[in-house]
Parts: C-alpha cells; structure tokens; sequence
C-alpha cells in the first residue's frame, strides 16, 4: 500500500489522466502478487477511487486530465494472502493555493492526532473526538456520512469509526484489532451528495475535501502503522 502511493505520488502531475493513474496502481499492485481490493467491489469499476476537488469519495478513474491547482485524492486498497490494507492521501497538482495546503495539513495533522491515541483500553470515540476537534479548531467541516472501520479478511468490518464524537465511549480497543481511521474533511459546510453514477460522493457547497487514511494495528503496548513507509 505504501509503496503503491509512493509510486502514485511520483506520476501525480498536470496532464496525466486519473485512469492514467489507475493503470499504473493496477499493475504494480498485481506485480508484488497483491489484488486490488476496490476491483468490482459492488461493482466499483476500476483499481483505485480517484476523487479531484470537490469530489470526496469514490471518484471513478477515467480521461479526465488533472490541471495545476488540483487536489487528488487517491484511495486504494490491496488483498495480500487473505487480508486487506486500506488507504488513502489527498495530494497536490503543481502548485496550489494557499487554502487547499492548509486543508491537506489540518487533514493529516487530525489523522495523526487520531492515531496517536491508539492502544489497547482507549474507548473508540475518543480517537473520534482527537480527529474532530483538530478539524473544527482550523475552521474546517467534518464529514459524517462516512467513517473508517474495521479491515481485515473483509475490506470493511466493524467497528465503525466516526470522524466525530464523544471522548471515553465506544468500545475498548483490544490487541489484534485492525483499523482504517480516515478523516474525511470539507473545507465548506459538512454536507456531501452522491452523483447520478451512484458512487461519486461530492461537496453539495462545491467546496474542496480532502481524505487520509492509514490501516493501523492494535498492539500489545501501542499501535503500529500497516500502510506508512
């Protein structure tokens, strides 16, 4: 996984085409023995989502060009021997303003405020409430239609984790869990809404998102990042 985005964040330019982008991820995926875990999954399409600007989520791949000025988010997800990794970087296109950087920065700043919370006995929504409450302090929105969750055998298992919530709830985190946290952020009002193509999740205020996302494991005194290089 991160070396698929390592090499997704070298072909990253104006120009290049987000089916482009696919191809590139298919094959090398295929080519370290690993599937596409995203592949006809309910029928997606493509290898990776590839979701530009006001586009959160599940954004098909396909001939449109990325310009300078862009924001990509690239989400792909990898089957190795039975298990799954999940995750997702929002990334930049040449140069952009000076906005679209501070909401990557608070973006990824609130997934690590996130995941340094993660140890065994820490009640769920406390990892929750560290991710919104980096979000909201910039000023920022936090989607709630969508959240993390559990990853393993299957690409989305419980729990559910939320980008939002109230800190000592939820269940305990217990050695041997696997999670997908990923702070899914607006940088206008929360409100998103799926396209006609019944996958596409957009802003409804036309504003720019922005989406990070680690599979991280429970350890027996910690955590340890599964999809950081």
């Amino acid at each position: 996984m991160a070396e698929t985005h390592r090499l997704m964040a070298k072909h990253i330019e104006p120009g290049i085409t987000t089916g482009e982008l696919d191809a590139i991820a298919d094959h090398y995926i295929r080519s370290q023995n690993a599937l596409p875990s995203f592949k006809g999954y309910n029928g997606f399409p493509a290898s990776i989502c590839a979701s530009v600007n006001d586009q959160l989520v599940h954004g098909f791949p396909g001939k449109r060009k990325l310009n300078e000025g862009d924001i990509v988010t690239l989400d792909i997800g990898a089957q190795y021997r039975g298990y799954h990794g999940d995750s997702a970087w929002t990334y930049p296109v040449g140069k952009i303003s000076e906005e679209a950087q501070r909401l990557l920065d608070v973006t990824e700043q609130s997934l690590y405020a996130g995941l340094e919370l993660v140890k065994p006995d820490v009640r769920l929504f406390t990892i929750s409430h560290a991710i919104q409450r980096v979000i909201e302090d910039a000023g920022f929105s936090v989607v709630r239609e969508y959240v993390g969750h559990g990853v393993g055998a299957e690409l989305h298992e419980e729990p559910q984790i939320p980008n939002f919530g109230v800190p000592d709830r939820g269940p305990r985190l217990k050695p041997g869990m696997v999670l997908a946290i990923e702070p899914m952020v607006n940088a206008g009002s929360r409100y998103v809404k799926t396209l006609e193509d019944n996958w596409t999740v957009v802003t409804v205020d036309g504003s720019l998102c922005a989406h990070f996302e680690h599979t991280v494991a429970v350890t027996a005194d910690g955590h340890e990042i599964l999809t950081k290089l």
